[in-house]
């Protein structure tokens, strides 16, 4: 037994069962202590009272999420639980109430993607995509007897080729931006297309000045997207950035002040900042740098395969978004016939 309110009534409800079947009493009240003080005294009618209450699952929404994010923490990324496991569950729990897990219906999750994908298309895919990865989970755990999101197709997002920028409008970027480490900052994600967390939390142990590579390493504070280690070799143009000299094996190569990284949102900000100045395409973002080292890789003839590794993709058909732009080496090619 227990109180919920919705978005849809300015009411809190109390909900309770009996004999297997769940029943919704309205308290009439949208003042939660008034709502407490119902569930207090409520009541039970002449006939239910002859019935015994069935112990009802208690295991809500919220102490799922609480669970998951717990588990997704150890297993995730910080942004990627930060930006969609936290979000998709608040979102969710706003529209049906902090209900139990196990009485979460298909109607209400049917309505709660639509709801999101009139408001935001690729928010909706994505909040279904987490949100569908975390009831897999509670069915591994016996929370769930099934996935009910199995029985919802996915959103459908329009996709559209990924942004890239030149090494000409990477300078005109750099020329607008004043500090010099987040100049390094924007130089060294053009030429090792490296994530900004990744970038952020690169050690001077990562970099080997003999071989002139980057070892993207995982550690226990830090874990890459993949899980995996990968190897990037270092472009003459930011070897001075990344061969710090006389550095610890354990200093960060950016620092804002001694031993403290950079906040990946600082550095998205002011590199928009920048860009706004450079007047570019305000469609493009910090990780457009990493689109645009693969998508000049591509360009140049480099094969697909090497450029999932150097992204440290998981799957080939991640970095096949940027399969059209090698139509003009197709083309040539027939052209030898």
């Amino acid at each position: 037994m227990f109180l919920t309110k919705t978005k849809r009534s300015q009411f809190y409800k109390l909900v309770y069962e009996i004999n297997g079947k769940r029943k919704i009493v309205s308290t009439k009240t949208s003042n939660r202590e008034q709502a407490q003080k119902f569930l207090s005294s409520f009541i039970l009618t002449t006939k239910e009272k002859q019935t015994q209450l069935s112990p009802i699952a208690i295991f809500t929404l919220s102490k799922f999420k609480d669970e998951y994010i717990k588990y997704a923490k150890l297993r995730f990324s910080k942004s990627y639980v930060e930006r969609s496991i936290e979000p998709a569950f608040k979102f969710l729990i706003d529209f049906s109430g902090d209900v139990p897990l196990k009485q979460l219906d298909l109607k209400t999750l049917d309505n709660f993607i639509i709801n999101k994908y009139n408001s935001t298309k690729s928010g909706a895919a994505l909040y279904y995509r987490t949100l569908k990865a975390a009831f897999s989970k509670a069915v591994i755990w016996d929370y769930l007897s099934d996935n009910p999101l199995k029985k919802i197709k996915a959103p459908k997002v329009p996709k559209s080729n990924p942004i890239f920028i030149n090494e000409e409008e990477l300078n005109l970027i750099i020329s607008k931006t004043t500090n010099q480490n987040l100049k390094n900052i924007f130089t060294v994600a053009f030429y090792t297309g490296m994530r900004l967390g990744e970038i952020l939390n690169m050690k001077s142990s990562w970099i080997d000045t003999q071989q002139k590579i980057i070892t993207v390493k995982n550690s226990i504070d830090f874990t890459t997207k993949s899980k995996k280690e990968r190897i990037i070799p270092i472009h003459p143009r930011i070897a001075s950035i990344v061969n710090k000299q006389n550095s610890k094996t354990d200093d960060f190569i950016f620092n804002r002040k001694a031993d403290i990284k950079f906040n990946e949102d600082y550095v998205s900000k002011q590199f928009k900042k920048s860009l706004r100045a450079a007047k570019l395409n305000d469609d493009i973002h910090f990780h457009t740098l990493r689109h645009s080292f693969a998508s000049n890789l591509v360009q140049r003839g480099v094969d697909l395969y090497v450029v999932k590794e150097l992204l440290g993709h998981e799957d080939i058909k991640t970095t096949q978004i940027y399969s059209h732009l090698t139509q003009s080496s197709l083309s040539n090619a027939v052209c030898l016939l």
